[in-house]
């Protein structure tokens, strides 16, 4: 780029200057944001769509469906990307596309072209989300990096926590469009940061398995597409029929890749015992985590006879306890070892979710608060030093395979999530809340001994 700042690999070998890191992570932190903040808010916004578009509500689903399918199938193309072409690239192309789809989304005037419009927004979070650990790698020195680390799970929890908030600030004063129109003068801005700031990483020189990519989208959406179905009992045979499909596709993906010296789905990595204990951990922990979002609203409000927004109050004590604790626990993996830490933190989580599930029916907002707390201090401290394991026991030449499964890994955990507590509330219906918070808490307990596991390694 012409006149821009760019950083030539050598000179980034361990991290950028206090000045141009800070503006690195400022464009990084934006365009995080911005991401994470698309697959929560939109869901808030679903019903108004659904009435100024004259659809169902059960077709206006397709609006986050869309968006999370194409994050999810395209998140390890674009890592393999990243090591082909420079992480720096895929990433500004993905802010760009996201930016320039959010303007599509808001212009959408019928739900086809809405859909149409996240779905390539989809694809732009997924540039975003596939290299950004990654980049974080080349910005901050090695000595440093756990700190790094801990700075993006700070952002992605406050983006979390301000989703429902953030629509329903929008909403008050503005129509749906504007959840997207806000995204574009961010975007430009992320992307103007983005060019001249982020570093020039090296290129693997590789060549780019277009074959490869298809299967791993026909995999995931397969997969995730047939568990989304089995919460539904008119759609079980289908949803079965669909991760059949998966399982045989999935196979075929797996085998071949297993043959690839550079395969899209790290099976290299996956080799390296800390780097599969770490994305087992990390599957346990997202899903545990996801299965307590989803029932805990339908046990406040149906058994604690909360209102909706009583329900949200208390439900935000997790994701602010997860933005306090997120960037000292970065710290700490510099210091400590994050098996240990990550260990220590999902107990914390399995407690918190047991502690939960035990809870009487006349429990105070106190007690509950309390709790929730302790899940989200338990969360804090197993991610950052989680992630860290995962970007630097990679080789830095396939830093781009190891940020896109820490992504899969988070989504694949929160998709799975959801589908358990889909199929246990339609068998027990809202009743089976403490079934689902004991087998979230028996998950964040297994991801705890697989964390555990990685501190002799």
């Amino acid at each position: 780029m012409t006149g821009a700042v760019e950083p030539v690999a050598a000179e980034v070998a361990d991290g950028l200057p206090t000045r141009e890191r800070l503006w690195a992570m400022l464009a990084i932190g934006i365009a995080m944001s911005m991401a994470v903040l698309d697959g929560a808010i939109v869901n808030v916004a679903l019903p108004v769509m659904a009435r100024d578009l004259q659809v169902s509500p059960g077709a206006a689903i397709f609006v986050t469906n869309g968006y999370q399918l194409a994050v999810t199938a395209a998140l390890l193309p674009l890592a393999s990307l990243g090591d082909i072409l420079g992480y720096k690239r895929v990433y500004c192309t993905g802010l760009a596309l996201f930016a320039a789809a959010s303007l599509a989304c808001a212009l959408a005037g019928s739900l086809p072209v809405l859909v149409a419009a996240r779905i390539v927004q989809g694809l732009g979070a997924a540039g975003i989300m596939s290299v950004n650990i990654a980049l974080v790698r080349f910005i901050y020195p090695h000595r440093m990096i756990g700190r790094g680390v801990g700075t993006m799970a700070l952002i992605v929890a406050i983006a979390s926590a301000a989703g429902p908030s953030v629509a329903a600030a929008v909403l008050s004063v503005a129509s749906w469009p504007w959840l997207f129109l806000v995204n574009v003068p961010l975007g430009l801005a992320a992307l103007t940061l983005a060019t001249r700031m982020l570093p020039v990483t090296p290129r693997s020189g590789a060549r780019f398995d277009a074959l490869s990519a298809l299967l791993n989208a026909l995999f995931f959406g397969l997969l995730i597409t047939g568990v989304d179905g089995l919460g539904e009992p008119g759609r079980s045979g289908t949803a079965l029929a669909l991760l059949a499909g998966a399982v045989l596709v999935g196979t075929a993906f797996v085998w071949m890749q297993a043959r690839l010296p550079a395969p899209l789905l790290p099976i290299d990595l996956l080799r390296i015992p800390v780097f599969a204990l770490s994305m087992v951990s990390s599957v346990c922990s997202f899903s545990a985590q996801m299965m307590a979002y989803v029932a805990l609203p339908f046990y406040f409000q149906d058994v604690l006879h909360l209102t909706s927004t009583q329900t949200g109050v208390l439900m935000t004590p997790w994701p602010i306890a997860i933005a306090v604790i997120a960037p000292f626990a970065g710290r700490l993996a510099d210091r400590y070892p994050p098996g240990l830490l990550g260990g220590i933190g999902l107990v914390a989580l399995s407690a918190g979710l047991a502690l939960m599930a035990s809870a009487p029916p006349d429990a105070s907002p106190l007690a509950i608060a309390l709790r929730l707390t302790l899940c989200g201090l338990g969360f804090g401290l197993f991610q950052s030093p989680n992630n860290k394991v995962i970007i630097t026991s990679a080789p830095r030449e396939r830093s781009g395979g190891a940020s896109g499964m820490q992504s899969t890994a988070r989504l694949l955990g929160q998709s799975l999530g959801a589908a358990v507590v889909a199929v246990i509330f339609g068998y027990l219906h809202t009743g089976g809340t403490a079934t689902v918070l004991w087998l979230a808490s028996a998950l964040a307990l297994t991801g705890a001994v697989a964390s555990g596991l990685r501190v002799r390694r």
